[in-house]
């Protein structure tokens, strides 16, 4: 059925050929508030509990998305291959990985007061098994990325979502940073350590990233409304490095004595001091990239309808709420961690936002329908029949690019009629 006809006759069976990977970034922003919400620096009675609420709430939906996504690539199984090379929703499959780095950070925040060392233990084994995904993941998409064919990406597409995938060796230095404190010296030296390593790899990336996106920006303008929040993302970065870096500062004064620091004890008050400084760094870039979102959000606030990238309202800005906060701690500094709980309060107001205006969205058959998702282009390619999935990625490639030319073209002719 194609994107014209009348969206009363599409069925649901049908409209779940469109729950895309993108659909994770909902379980993602909701155990990213749960994180959140263990580390704001001011505290009430209650508050732990909302953030165990918000952590069961992500878990229920996280296991409902897989079990959504799997019966989607069940009743429609060309659609599993042609959502990792998409060039629209491929690009979303990290955050079903990022969910479940959160949901291990979670566990361990509110489960280590109850559990025993088996948490100990199945959370390091989680976090190596994470990391092996993170690194694979990262190498194999980007390897693909940079192999399609040259008009199936193009740079007046680009969006900030093109960083998605080294976002999860990004968020593994937060993760490790999260679970270092409750492992045993041998196996926190090597958690820290690598948590370190990833952390690199996701920021030298994403510095790459940045620039196509600034050309992209400075070439062809501001993305069409509807796609600005999305522009959040680019606050990720430098926002879970910072934090990364200014939590393993914390993590390292339990390591004197151990391994390199047995003759080394004097670095880790250096490199402490370096972390949190070059985290103060990184944050006004974080900053600067949230500044000019929200202005081109606030431009364009009444052009817009829902679609699935409004999350990145959410989940990039919790990782800068946190590195806020933490910055504040480490500068002992009231008004900083003032400013950091304001901002959790606001994240929690926008999580409420989103998710109202997701399920208004789906009632209403905004999205989850032919056209109107980040697997657009996939049903006009499968359409023709025995066509191999080569020719038929190709196929829908065209499509999408004439989609983006023409979202660009209207845009462009809507600004100069304005």
């Amino acid at each position: 059925m194609s994107a014209t006809e009348p969206t009363k006759n599409v069925g649901y069976w049908e409209r779940l050929q469109h729950f895309t990977w993108a659909w994770f970034a909902l379980p993602l922003s909701t155990a990213g508030i749960a994180i959140l919400l263990a580390g704001t620096p001011h505290r009430f009675d209650g508050l732990t509990t909302i953030g165990k609420l918000f952590f069961i709430f992500a878990l229920v939906l996280y296991v409902l998305a897989i079990a959504l996504i799997t019966t989607r690539f069940i009743m429609f199984p060309k659609m599993l291959q042609c959502s990792f090379v998409h060039p629209h929703e491929s690009l979303f499959f990290p955050t079903a990985i990022l969910t479940l780095a959160n949901i291990i950070g979670c566990a361990w925040i509110y489960g280590s007061p109850y559990c025993g060392h088996w948490l100990v233990v199945a959370t390091e084994v989680l976090y190596w098994l994470y990391m092996v995904m993170a690194l694979v993941g990262a190498i194999l998409q980007y390897l693909y990325l940079f192999s399609a064919p040259t008009h199936r990406l193009t740079i007046q597409g680009m969006t900030p979502a093109w960083i998605l995938p080294i976002f999860p060796t990004l968020f593994g230095g937060v993760l490790a940073s999260i679970l270092a404190s409750g492992q045993p010296p041998s196996s926190r030296m090597a958690i820290v350590i690598s948590g370190i390593t990833f952390t690199g790899l996701g920021w030298m990336v994403a510095i790459l990233m940045y620039s196509v996106y600034i050309q992209r920006l400075m070439t062809f303008g501001l993305p069409p409304p509807n796609l600005r929040p999305g522009m959040f993302i680019a606050v990720g970065p430098p926002a879970f490095t910072g934090l990364a870096l200014v939590n393993f500062g914390s993590a390292l004064s339990d390591l004197k004595g151990y391994g390199y620091f047995t003759d080394n004890t004097a670095a880790i008050q250096t490199l402490r001091t370096v972390a949190d400084f070059t985290a103060i760094f990184l944050w006004m870039l974080a900053f600067w990239f949230f500044c000019i979102t929200l202005v081109a959000l606030i431009t364009g606030l009444r052009k817009m309808s829902f679609h699935l990238v409004w999350w990145a309202l959410v989940f990039p800005n919790i990782a800068f709420a946190l590195a806020t906060g933490r910055i504040g701690q480490r500068l002992r500094s009231e008004g900083i961690m003032w400013v950091a709980s304001a901002m959790a309060l606001a994240l929690v107001a926008t999580w409420l936002f989103a998710i109202v205006c997701n399920v208004l969205a789906v009632m209403r058959r905004q999205i989850m329908m032919p056209g109107k998702d980040e697997d657009k282009g996939t049903e006009e390619a499968l359409a023709h029949g025995d066509k191999s999935l080569d020719a038929s990625v190709d196929m829908w490639a065209e499509c999408c690019t004439e989609h983006d030319e023409a979202r660009v073209i209207t845009a462009d002719l809507s600004t100069h009629r304005a």
